[in-house]
């Protein structure tokens, strides 16, 4: 993380594995305490056994009003949160038509992340940076998954409005869409193994270096945005997809 940000207290959704268990490692690495929420604690019990005190887990769905509420008071009892990284998502195989599958991925993507936000805004700290997780597909297509992209491009949307209305009150919002990433969320497309190696097989062919991204290096973009290197930078889709959109 840039040298000139040094967070006290940060706050990560969904945070138990791939790119949001990224974040939260990156931030307690930089020294920031970490208030980090998941429906299970995954891959988080490792950096509670490492950061002990450093990482506050909290299990939570970003769905349910009463988890955020939870949030919101565990976090007020730490201070003010320098940054946040509402990072819950899911992504589901569904017709195009399907509109309950977009209802339900909205709840997650879009409303789960807005409401995060809104959770926490009194907690935010002068100069906090929040980013929000898009997704490289608004610039591409693929079959099944247009009520996961439509999902995101609503986020987008509303992201670019709201760092207008948040420059007042000192908090910098931007988004990070991350494109194929080794994460978990692949498996829960409901792709059986043989085609889930098909469709990666496809995909290596069109990044400029010939395999996925690691959850690390998406992890790195939002540490940059969230910090005082990027301070200068408000509303901005900051695409990290090792090239796909190009081809």
């Amino acid at each position: 993380m840039h040298n000139e940000f040094k967070p006290n207290l940060s706050v990560v959704t969904g945070a138990s594995s791939g790119i949001g268990l990224a974040v939260t490692r990156r931030l307690l690495e930089s020294g920031s305490k970490v208030v980090a929420m998941s429906r299970q604690i995954g891959g988080l019990g490792e950096l509670v056994e490492r950061f002990g005190d450093m990482l506050s887990w909290l299990p939570g769905d970003v769905t349910r009003v009463a988890d955020l509420a939870r949030l919101a008071q565990r976090v007020g009892t730490l201070g003010q949160v320098d940054c946040l990284v509402p990072n819950a998502g899911i992504a589901q195989l569904a017709d195009g038509l399907d509109l309950a599958a977009f209802d339900r991925q909205w709840a997650v993507n879009g409303a789960g992340a807005l409401n995060t936000l809104s959770s926490l805004r009194k907690h935010l700290a002068p100069e906090a940076s929040v980013v929000f997780i898009g997704t490289f597909l608004e610039q591409a297509t693929f079959a099944g998954l247009a009520a996961y992209i439509a999902s995101k491009a609503a986020l987008r949307a509303q992201m670019r409005t709201l760092a207008v209305e948040l420059v007042p009150h000192g908090v910098r919002l931007n988004m990070v869409s991350p494109g194929p990433t080794a994460t978990p969320i692949w498996g829960t497309l409901g792709l059986d193994e043989q085609a889930l190696g098909s469709v990666a097989n496809t995909v290596n062919q069109r990044l400029l270096t010939g395999q996925f991204l690691e959850p690390q290096a998406v992890a790195d973009v939002i540490l940059f945005q969230l910090s005082r290197g990027a301070r200068g930078v408000y509303g901005q889709d900051w695409i990290v997809d090792n090239g796909y959109t190009l081809r």
